[in-house]
């Protein structure tokens, strides 16, 4: 949630910097600026003395049984289809969702006419979405499980990236960009849980860096395409569509991989059967 609320706080005083101090001392600014956020927050931050627990709250006389369905390491991990899944969900979320970020101010004039000012105010309220979807999506995912939230997810980016080309409604505009960009930030909040869910949490930490490289690539992909096409058709109309079937894709993979984790499951009662 920190990371999508960060682009609404920085971005205007980042701005601000550049108008007055210029781009290298905003660099030195902002970095001497986060050394002294960050080390101080991770002062703060020690592991709790042994058999600690929050004041009121009694400690369990049993241990919670670990409801982990299967236990892999990172490297038995990425030797099963269900990575490569996850981590292509993950690419094309990205890949669109941050296509869209970038280019959120000028495809809002073009299309939807936007007023400059306007365009800046809207770009502004995506980073509320963006981190409040993180928040939101991934608490909703708590109920109704990882793969229907994706499923979800991207059946509602269809929609939205379907009809953006035909939405002139200011408004209407807006208002689903902020819809597509909080699916954007709930698909980083819930990878996780998800990665937990289809690998257990033996080093969950370390699978989760292998499927952020799909980040890393998506942050290269996005803007690539959408800046390509652009240059090619001077509309954004075209790079939608293209997201649209990337996003058809996404769907059909997030159907697929719960038969990997009816797999998973039906494993897992045999071996409690059996022991």
């Amino acid at each position: 949630m920190g990371f999508g609320f960060a682009a609404m706080i920085a971005s205007p005083v980042m701005g601000y910097l550049i108008d007055s101090f210029g781009i290298a001392n905003t660099f030195y600014i902002m970095g001497a600026t986060y050394f002294v956020i960050m080390l101080s927050a991770s002062l703060y931050l020690e592991r709790p003395p042994e058999g600690y627990h929050p004041s009121g709250i009694p400690l369990q006389e049993q241990p919670k049984k670990n409801k982990d369905y299967v236990q892999l390491t990172a490297n038995e991990a990425v030797k099963t289809r269900r990575f490569y899944f996850l981590w292509l969900m993950l690419f094309i979320n990205i890949t669109c969702g941050i296509a869209i970020l970038a280019v959120a101010s000028p495809m809002g004039q073009e299309v939807a006419g936007l007023s400059v000012k306007s365009a800046a105010i809207m770009v502004g309220i995506m980073g509320v979405f963006n981190g409040a979807g993180r928040l939101v999506w991934a608490s909703i995912s708590d109920y109704i499980g990882r793969p229907n939230v994706y499923t979800i997810y991207f059946i509602i980016q269809i929609i939205v990236f379907a009809l953006l080309p035909f939405t002139t409604n200011g408004m209407l505009f807006m208002i689903m960009l902020f819809i597509m960009i909080s699916c954007y930030g709930g698909g980083f909040s819930a990878i996780p849980a998800y990665i937990a869910d289809l690998f257990g949490t033996k080093q969950l930490g370390a699978i989760h860096g292998y499927i952020l490289t799909a980040w890393a690539l998506a942050g290269l992909v996005g803007p690539f395409i959408v800046a390509k096409v652009y240059e090619a058709t001077q509309s954004y109309d075209i790079t939608l569509y293209i997201f649209v079937a990337m996003f058809v894709v996404a769907l059909i993979i997030s159907l697929l991989i719960r038969a990997d984790i009816r797999k998973i499951k039906r494993e897992s009662e045999l071996n409690h059967q059996t022991v």
